[in-house]
């Protein structure tokens, strides 16, 4: 009797399996089919053209964003794609994240047609964004610029000090690790980073003016930390029209990009792996060349990603004061 009931649990389980791989060839064929069909509809023209202009947003604070990187160059490579919009509205965040940016927006520029529109505040990093792009319009009350660096740190040595703790500290150099905020901070440490910052302030104002073509006289008028609003940046320029998508559209049409072409935003990936069936369907659409088609399937099988708030390192950062 155990030796039956075992051979049923086996027929039982190999019944399972078989099951499993025949709904897993089917679902499969299911994909090949749907990609094969979307293919001979696009040939014969019942889908209308997949031409486009890509939107993709720039917002909030600036980091180190690999997906949002992936996405921007993904639009040079994206042979649906006639031009790209970039839209922001940030008031910058770390140098080394707004410096990726701007080499990934420099790179889809190389390839096609590329405006920025800013639409709140594009300063320091989220202006680092902007001029990436081969066009940049703004609107009237929106503001731009904050062309510098910061590094911030606290010092709490007086508070330690009252509450009577002492930080100790053992250093291979006395530099390494400094400025700490624990303890008193050296002119030789504040020297340090000042030099830092002045390097970083050289390649933003080097960008700047090669970017937007400024003599050294309107370089350093623009480029003492201050914001301007959209038409001030215009006859500073570091814009070059007042308006929003409209005239970035105005501008593209003058690029030889069609006026009619659709306006479709381009998400960046969250960071959660694909199921098998959106990896099959979306590497199957892209195979067969229908890559918008891929990267909406990429796109609903994504969570939203949660967008990362830490500012590690120096800042190109802006903030009205508050009162």
């Amino acid at each position: 009797m155990p030796l039956e009931t075992d051979a049923v649990l086996d027929r039982r389980l190999l019944r399972r399996k078989v099951t499993f791989w025949r709904v897993l060839a089917i679902g499969v064929a299911v994909i090949a089919v749907l990609v094969v069909g979307l293919v001979g509809a696009q040939r014969a023209g019942w889908l209308g053209s997949l031409d486009h202009v890509a939107r993709v947003e720039v917002r909030g604070v600036i980091t180190q964003n690999a997906n949002l990187i992936r996405t921007i160059e993904g639009l040079g490579r994206n042979r649906n794609v006639r031009a790209v919009i970039v839209t922001i509205d940030s008031p910058g965040g770390t140098v080394a994240g707004s410096e990726a940016l701007y080499t990934a927006i420099r790179g889809v520029a190389a390839a096609k047609p590329t405006v920025a529109v800013i639409e709140g505040t594009a300063a320091s990093g989220g202006y680092i964004a902007a001029i990436g792009a081969d066009h940049i319009v703004s609107r009237e009350t929106s503001v731009a610029g904050s062309i510098g660096v910061i590094a911030q740190f606290p010092n709490v040595v007086r508070l330690l000090e009252t509450i009577g703790v002492r930080v100790e500290a053992i250093r291979s150099t006395p530099l390494k690790a400094m400025p700490s905020g624990v303890e008193p901070t050296s002119p030789e440490a504040l020297a340090a980073l000042r030099e830092i910052i002045t390097d970083s302030y050289v390649w933003f104002q080097r960008i700047v003016k090669e970017r937007r073509g400024l003599t050294d006289a309107e370089l350093a008028t623009v480029a003492d930390g201050r914001v301007f609003v959209g038409t001030r940046a215009q006859r500073l320029k570091l814009v070059d029209t007042i308006g929003g998508e409209r005239e970035a559209r105005t501008w593209l049409a003058s690029k030889g990009v069609p006026a009619e072409l659709r306006v479709q935003l381009h998400r960046p990936a969250a960071r959660t792996d694909l199921s098998w069936f959106g990896a099959a369907a979306s590497g199957l659409a892209e195979a067969a060349g229908l890559t918008e088609w891929a990267e909406n399937l990429r796109s609903s099988s994504l969570a939203v990603q949660v967008e990362r708030t830490s500012l590690d390192g120096l800042l190109a950062l802006w903030q009205p004061p508050t009162p």
